[in-house]
């Protein structure tokens, strides 16, 4: 064999590698949308009408595309398909590779409607399987559920997660949307701990909103987007926190929730709070933080938003962060107001919830303070449960094996 050969077999065998594994590279692709990535839920501004979507992939070179259709048991034919394209961004883990973050809000939706959506990169092989969703309905009346703090490491510490939720859905299989106060993992670069977080989340997150509050475990080198890859939140919130989506607000029938991010940008979301509260209509206000105001102990460095819950009259404060039970006392001017019942009316004060733990990690019971009405210990993961009904809005918390360990209500004027 002469020289030339030689470098034309040589040739031809580098191009027929690169050949092989381009082919790999582009099957990956379609195969990484096809392998069905938890698809995470989140909720809208506006849930009557949109809701939002985050998945990732091996590929961050694949486009991000929903499509939508009306009804449970319909196929992804003809003109009756809705078809919306967003956002592919990359992200770089801790193990060095790098991933594709799709996000994707369907908006222009019919309230109270059951739609079957999919996800992928538009290829006609880059699509999941098909999964459910149902937009808000206009009537005012809803349920949802309210935990924090599932703060693992292990498969097996996301495991008692898993037991929580299935618990709460147990009681409210209703819920309209979870609401999680923070710290959803002990590490923030952990691609683990996010791995086990989701998987064992798979059986609802994909079809019912999570509205997810950040914690300061949930924070990677003082900042927030590696939390914000997870979650396609409203855009609404503080300038300066935009594009990080840790601090916005939405409605739902008749509540406006807000949630704050009480990891940075204090005083920015702090003018942002008494406009976002002044502007709505809505009947209830509720407000959903990681820090406590008022929980086992107090996070001074919020303590005027406070003084912003009085003056909007803020029914309920949403808290995580201190792995044990606290609720307070109706609070007004950072003293109790109100008759010492368990009924509180006529926006008396606003009253602060922390749900202990939803994980495998306790505190121990820190010393009783002047604003609790009840606090205690009791080393079992919990969650709460909150149903508004017209002018009723009822607060109930469980244990993980289905105890009901306290309830209140807050009643507004017909």
């Amino acid at each position: 064999m002469n020289r030339k050969d030689t470098m034309w077999i040589i040739i031809f065998a580098v191009f027929l590698v690169a050949a092989v594994l381009g082919m790999q590279w582009y099957s990956k692709g379609n195969l990484d949308t096809q392998a069905n990535p938890v698809v995470i839920s989140t909720i809208s501004e506006d849930s009557t009408t949109s809701r939002a979507f985050t998945w990732q992939t091996d590929n961050p070179n694949l486009s991000a595309r929903l499509q939508i259709v009306k009804g449970k048991d319909t196929s992804f034919k003809g003109d009756q398909i809705l078809n919306f394209e967003g956002t592919t961004t990359s992200l770089v883990l801790d193990n060095g590779e790098t991933v594709g973050v799709h996000k994707v809000e369907a908006t222009g939706l019919s309230p109270g409607t059951v739609y079957q959506y999919r996800v992928g990169d538009g290829s006609k092989e880059g699509w999941s399987d098909a999964l459910t969703f149902e937009t808000a309905p206009e009537e005012e009346d809803f349920s949802f559920i309210y935990a924090a703090d599932s703060q693992g490491e292990t498969q097996s510490d996301f495991e008692l997660w898993k037991n929580t939720m299935d618990q709460a859905f147990t009681m409210f299989p209703d819920a309209s949307f979870v609401v999680h106060a923070g710290d959803f993992v002990d590490d923030a670069g952990s691609d683990d701990a996010w791995n086990y977080f989701l998987e064992e989340s798979t059986s609802w997150i994909s079809r019912i909103p999570i509205v997810p509050v950040i914690g300061n475990n949930d924070v990677m080198d003082d900042k927030f987007e590696r939390f914000a890859s997870y979650f396609y939140t409203p855009d609404n919130g503080a300038s300066k926190l935009s594009g990080t989506e840790t601090n916005y607000s939405f409605d739902y029938g008749s509540a406006h929730i807000a949630v704050l991010n009480t990891e940075g940008s204090i005083k920015q979301q702090t003018e942002w709070l008494k406009e976002d509260l002044s502007s709505t209509d809505k009947e209830w206000k509720l407000v959903a933080m990681h820090r406590p105001v008022y929980g086992g102990n107090m996070y001074k460095k919020i303590q005027d938003w406070a003084e912003i819950f009085d003056e909007y009259e803020v029914d309920l404060v949403l808290q995580g962060h201190n792995h044990e039970y606290s609720r307070s006392y109706p609070l007004k001017q950072g003293e109790i107001t109100g008759d010492g019942s368990d009924l509180i009316r006529n926006h008396e004060g606003t009253v602060y919830v922390v749900a202990n733990a939803s994980g495998p990690k306790f505190n121990e019971k820190k010393e009783n303070q002047f604003y609790h009405k009840i606090h205690f210990q009791n080393n079992k993961q919990m969650f709460a449960g909150i149903t508004i009904r017209g002018n009723t809005l009822t607060y109930q918390a469980y244990d993980v094996d289905g105890k009901l360990l306290d309830v209140f209500s807050i009643e507004h004027e017909e």
